[in-house]
């Protein structure tokens, strides 16, 4: 029985700071190997988050890390690029970690970056 509504119960925060962080819609999918919430962009690339190796855990006591993953898919049948993946125990800070190391590497298009800079430095004009 699939089991995407009661993930999305328990992680209604989470899923909601993403969607707040990336001004997109965040889900909780099926990955196959378990369950993550997933954050679609542009240019066919995606985000999965999840805090356990095999995906979302069903654990309340559970303390893993959260991990980050961002994602190029690919329509030739090969396994999407893993572009940048971070891990920390705040959701929201792995996050940030991935994002910082996309950009780092200059793999991130311009037309996704404005929607998740909410706060522009004092130097960088606002979006």
């Amino acid at each position: 029985m699939p089991r995407t509504q009661e993930h999305a119960d328990r992680y209604r925060d989470a899923l909601t700071a993403l969607a707040a962080a990336t001004q997109r819609p965040a889900n909780v999918v099926n990955t196959g190997a378990g369950y993550a919430i997933r954050v679609d962009f542009e240019y066919n690339r995606y985000l999965l988050a999840s805090n356990a190796n095999e995906g979302l855990t069903d654990s309340i006591g559970d303390t893993s890390e959260w991990r980050v993953s961002l994602y190029q898919g690919v329509s030739d049948g090969t396994s999407d690029e893993l572009l940048a993946a971070a891990e920390h125990a705040w959701l929201v800070d792995a996050f940030d970690l991935a994002f910082a190391d996309i950009r780092a590497e200059g793999k991130w298009q311009t037309a996704d970056v404005s929607f998740d800079e909410f706060n522009p430095t004092d130097d960088e004009p606002a979006s």
